[in-house]
């Protein structure tokens, strides 16, 4: 027959597996973040769809793919978990598309710098292999103090970490001298 303790141990033990296995990775990643001088790669919040409609302007919002109100509460929180945490941040370069640029400056972490090395180049819409490079040496070269928040898209972070990222999720990396080393991901709901 089970005693208190065994069936206590085994409760503990169940509940303990259900948890989130990131749930101390995601701690570790902020503690690393609060040190500074890494690099965090965003993908733009929360904007439905894929690609831009006909008609594409990159200057004229209303002709893009934008954020949802979803999306706009997502990048609010990130922005808020940031200054909880008190992460410092030097600088936040973004895209030029309306959607990553609205994500950055929504999370109101510091003055939004567009930048051509982070606009997508999905479906042509840029040089993949120029763009990536730029990205590499602009990373390569980041040595804080404080973290470099970057704004982008799927595709770019892919090309960059080989790793495919959500609307709103982040991969933070240690800058090394030719490459960057992969310190964790985050993920803030907005909801």
């Amino acid at each position: 027959m089970p005693t208190l303790r065994h069936i206590t141990l085994t409760l503990l033990l169940a509940v303990l597996s259900s948890l989130p296995i990131s749930t101390q990775a995601n701690e570790t990643t902020w503690q690393a973040l609060q040190e500074g001088s890494l690099v965090i790669f965003m993908r733009h919040s929360l904007a439905p769809g894929i690609g831009d409609p006909p008609g594409f302007e990159r200057g004229r919002c209303e002709t893009q793919r934008n954020l949802s109100a979803s999306g706009r509460a997502q990048a609010q929180a990130v922005g808020r978990a940031f200054r909880e945490r008190e992460i410092p941040i030097a600088a936040v370069y973004s895209s030029s598309w309306c959607r990553a640029m609205d994500t950055a400056e929504l999370m109101a972490l510091g003055p939004v710098e567009p930048t051509p090395w982070l606009d997508s180049f999905f479906r042509g819409r840029g040089d993949q292999a120029s763009i990536t490079q730029t990205a590499q040496q602009q990373i390569a070269a980041w040595k804080g103090p404080g973290n470099l928040l970057l704004v982008t898209h799927q595709v770019n972070i892919t090309a960059l970490v080989g790793s495919g990222v959500g609307s709103g999720e982040m991969i933070v990396v240690r800058p090394t001298d030719n490459s960057f080393q992969v310190v964790g991901r985050l993920n803030v709901s907005g909801d």
